[in-house]
């Protein structure tokens, strides 16, 4: 039967298996066999990664064609402005390539927030924000340079949903597997 995993990825963990000598990885908190992560995030974001056993799953969530929309909960420097929030949302030169049209709000700090180690670092003088950022790409770094190229600096990155699968109340390090009714729906 296929497996699909929910996991929350904490803070410093490589989304790999096989030990990089520096940071811990997947299987430091998944003890099970033969699955993959279904995409990626960055060891300095935190959040939902799927894993699977099913190579076309994976391939059909992590293929950029398919074009899954991702949520992100991103704390930037700054107070978010309307003008960068409608930059997002038209798209982004970032030079390399020009991002998809976003989906782009203002959101206050989410609820049920764990705190990070190590924490967000702060600046007295210089307040911080929130949004939720959708996209449908996921090219390296994306989100990141995104916010900073509309003058906001991504402090804290955290994807909060792929798809229809949300973070729901796994907190970081948690994992869980889909039931055989949930993967009906897939």
């Amino acid at each position: 039967m296929r497996q699909v995993i929910l996991f929350n990825k904490p803070y410093g963990v490589v989304c790999q298996f096989s030990a990089d000598g520096k940071h811990p990885t997947l299987k430091d908190y998944i003890p099970i066999a033969d699955v993959y992560a279904a995409g990626r995030l960055d060891t300095d974001s935190e959040g939902l990664l799927i894993l699977t056993d099913d190579g076309r799953l994976q391939h059909q969530l992590a293929h950029p064609k398919h074009k899954l929309p991702k949520t992100y909960w991103v704390q930037v420097e700054g107070e978010m402005t309307e003008d960068a929030l409608v930059a997002l949302m038209r798209g982004v030169d970032l030079g390399d390539f020009v991002t998809a049209p976003a989906h782009a709000q203002s959101i206050a700090e989410p609820d049920g927030l764990w705190s990070r180690t190590p924490p967000v670092r702060f600046r007295l003088s210089v307040p911080t924000s929130w949004i939720a950022l959708t996209i449908t790409e996921g090219k390296n770094r994306q989100v990141r340079r995104m916010t900073a190229k509309v003058g906001f600096p991504t402090l804290r990155l955290i994807r909060a949903k792929i798809g229809n699968w949300t973070l729901d109340s796994l907190a970081p390090g948690q994992y869980r597997q889909l039931s055989v009714m949930e993967l009906k729906n897939i």
